[in-house]
């Protein structure tokens, strides 16, 4: 009778919604969740809060369902809706091929890679298949989960995910499971549009296409159980392999400790780095060697090339030592040992420029940064970067870049403090953020030159040298690691100008880009900030841009708090354009939340607040767009509301003044909207020709997604017509 979907099905109904909840990433997906919101108030015959979580959508599938039953009419309007939502974002399925290449001499290990072999073939009983690796750092456990899992790839046909959840170093850095999941859901083939925006509809997603796979997860540098519990499935196919520093409790893993190399192994090692014969010639100094080690694979990697030489770049060693023997203990830390003896060996330059780079655990460090840090020129700090990791100082990131390990890094943290000084170190800090600032605001105009600016440096710097707005945020993308860690650096020099530049000039990224989870540390950041910044309005360009995050990522109480904070500022800022954004943003919450008249009333409330602006006031030349921006708003509230009348007023008047600027892609939007009343109101040949009309507008323009949904829209009126 409905076709493939049951609208007298509770199950059904609670699956679409679900679907649709998780697709809100996207325009279609709000345009979709604001459609049933619509229906349910008609259903109801009262305001429905938008559902949040599993049960609260079973509880509207519940009321949906009831209302079906005793109304035909409303049946068939529900079966329409769900045919053109209930597929929850197709994509081509992808085999992901995470692991990092695998370390070219492997020694040892047997004990821990029979333990990985019986939990990986134990015969799957529902719990998940998971082990911890365990060991102090450079003893070679993420190795080893790499080269078991090269080993071992015919087992996992399905691929290979991976993920590095050390972060920067420094508190609050660490990925948190909704970025990890983004990175994975994206790695099995879901495009970013489709990616759910709660973390509970993502662990959902990331389960079930997980559900029928061999796989082998890696989770590298975990920090806690609570940041590896959402990753961890119970799929018989799949298997968990979590690398850490200490076992975590509150896992129902197998835990494998992994301990320091024998003097067998670890000779071996060496020599398989460096060779028998180099490995010969130090036996007189092999055992302090082997002693200073410790046993640690990166130590003895990062000794083995000098057992008979000096360090390249280095001072030179003393008569008959040999690099890396000899030095006093660093509590029985071999990382830190051979980082100290060899940066006892680097020339004055290098040793300074060492020191410098390691100030804040920058997470991809390259020549333009290392620049700033340090007062050379970008050509010597590449030069000088290169010498580093040759030494094993730093190592290399999978996209070219550098960074330290922790324990390298606080040695020379240390170093830097002891031998630099406070106020030199302070001072390289500040010139590395403050290259950071002037970068990201050069991008960020370029990306986005439309909209309005906070502070004097858009107007001095202008935007950057890029071809396009596509590779300014590209840009931008590349550096968001070292922009956080800017701003945490910012906040803690006490800062807080710099706080609230570098976050303005992440609002074109997170308009257009979005990762909200990577950008949510700043903009907490940013709203602390604001109160000391000398410019009133950034208070509510501060709050406004957290606000959208934690819209975006579906926490809308703290939202709500943020927007009406961003309100109150911009009136106190008497900033009449500021204050219409706050408040329509307010509105556009209001329709997610399916609160329909609130929402009309923050959208006439934001029309009133445009009155007070001047012909010579702070953003006079977008007022005309701006009205109509609103006017297309309330049509969609007053949608919801079942008033079908007025919101095609109000949306016909908005699509007169699109058309007349020759906005296509907003023509379309409120095409598609007329389409949807049409639909609602049992005119489907009058939606079909809208639906075209839409579709013709957006012919020249990147719109695959809208074009997907005006896609099952038609076939909606197709269907009803029929």
């Amino acid at each position: 009778m409905y076709g493939v979907v049951d609208p007298l099905s509770v199950a059904a109904v609670t699956g679409v919604l679900g679907a649709v909840s998780a697709g809100m990433a996207n325009e279609a997906g709000k345009w979709a969740w604001e459609s049933v919101g619509g229906l349910v108030r008609r259903i109801a015959g009262r305001e429905v809060p938008a559902p949040a979580g599993a049960a609260e959508r079973e509880a509207v599938a519940r009321l949906l369902v009831a209302g079906a039953q005793q109304d035909p009419v409303q049946a068939r309007a529900l079966a329409s809706w769900m045919s053109g939502n209930g597929a929850g974002g197709r994509f081509a399925v992808e085999i992901p091929r995470l692991l990092p290449a695998s370390v070219r001499f492997f020694t040892d290990r047997q004990g821990p890679l029979v333990l990985l072999d019986r939990e990986a073939t134990r015969k799957a009983d529902g719990r998940p298949r998971l082990v911890v690796l365990h060991g102090p750092e450079g003893i070679g456990t993420s190795a080893l989960a790499a080269h078991w899992g090269a080993r071992e790839a015919r087992r996992f046909p399905d691929g290979q995910l991976y993920a590095d959840l050390r972060g920067g170093g420094s508190p609050g850095t660490a990925p948190d499971p909704a970025a990890v999941l983004r990175q994975f859901l994206r790695g099995l083939g879901v495009p970013k549009e489709h990616l759910p925006p709660a973390l509970e509809d993502r662990i959902d997603l990331y389960r079930t296409l997980l559900g029928s796979r061999r796989l082998l997860v890696v989770l590298d540098h975990a920090q806690s159980a609570a940041q590896v519990r959402p990753l961890v499935t119970g799929a018989p196919g799949v298997f968990t392999v979590v690398v850490a520093r200490r076992p975590l409790t509150g896992l129902d893993a197998v835990e494998v400790p992994v301990g320091p190399l024998s003097d067998k192994d670890a000779r071996r090692l060496l020599a398989d780095v460096a060779g028998r014969q180099t490995v010969s010639a130090a036996r007189a100094g092999l055992p302090s060697l082997l002693e200073r080690c410790g046993g640690s694979p990166f130590a003895l990697r990062a000794a083995a090339p000098y057992l008979t030489s000096a360090v390249p770049g280095a001072a030179g060693a003393g008569p008959g030592e040999v690099a890396g023997v000899g030095r006093p203990e660093h509590g029985g830390d071999p990382v830190r040992a051979v980082a100290e003896d060899l940066y006892r060996r680097l020339a004055p330059g290098l040793a300074r420029f060492y020191r410098l780079c390691a100030l804040r655990p920058w997470p991809a460090i390259g020549p333009v940064l290392a620049a700033a840090a340090t007062g050379l020129d970008e050509r010597d700090a590449a030069r000088l970067l290169a010498e580093l990791a040759e030494l094993r100082l730093i190592e290399t990131t999978p996209a070219g870049r550098y960074r330290y390990r922790p324990a390298v890094r606080r040695h020379a943290e240390e170093a830097a403090a002891r031998e630099d000084g406070l106020a030199a170190c302070a001072a390289s800090v500040d010139a590395t953020v403050g290259r950071l600032v002037r970068f990201a605001v050069q991008a960020d105009f370029a990306a986005l030159k439309q909209r309005w600016h906070i502070g004097p440096l858009y107007d001095e710097l202008g935007p950057g040298p890029y071809q396009d707005e596509g590779r300014a945020l590209a840009a931008l993308a590349d550096e968001l690691g070292n922009l956080a860690e800017a701003v945490r650096a910012a906040e803690d020099f006490d800062r807080p100008d710099r706080v609230c530049e570098l976050v303005e000039a992440l609002w074109a990224f997170q308009l257009k880009v979005g990762r909200q989870e990577d950008l949510l540390p700043a903009l907490r950041a940013g709203a602390r900030a604001q109160a000391r910044y000398p410019d009133q309005r950034m208070a509510g360009r501060m709050h406004g841009q957290l606000a959208l995050a934690l819209m975006e990522l579906h926490a809308h109480p703290e939202a709500e708090e943020h927007l009406l904070a961003a309100a109150d500022a911009e009136e106190r800022a008497g900033h009449a354009r500021g204050r219409a954004t706050a408040v329509e943003s307010l509105g556009l919450l209001r329709l997610r939340q399916w609160r329909f008249q609130e929402a009309y009333d923050c959208f006439e409330r934001a029309d009133r607040l445009l009155d007070r602006i001047g012909p010579e006031d702070d953003g006079a030349a977008d007022l005309p767009r701006a009205r109509a921006l609103l006017e297309r708003h309330r049509g969609r509230a007053l949608r919801g509301l079942g008033r079908f009348d007025r919101a095609r007023e109000r949306l016909s008047t908005a699509l007169l003044f699109f058309r007349g600027s020759g906005e296509s892609f907003n023509s379309a939007r409120i095409l598609t909207d007329l389409a949807e009343i049409r639909l609602d109101e049992g005119r489907p040949e009058d939606a079909l020709a809208l639906v075209d009309e839409a579709g013709a507008a957006l012919a020249r323009e990147s719109a695959e997604i809208h074009l997907g949904y005006l896609a099952a829209l038609r076939g909606r009126c197709v269907s009803a017509a029929g």
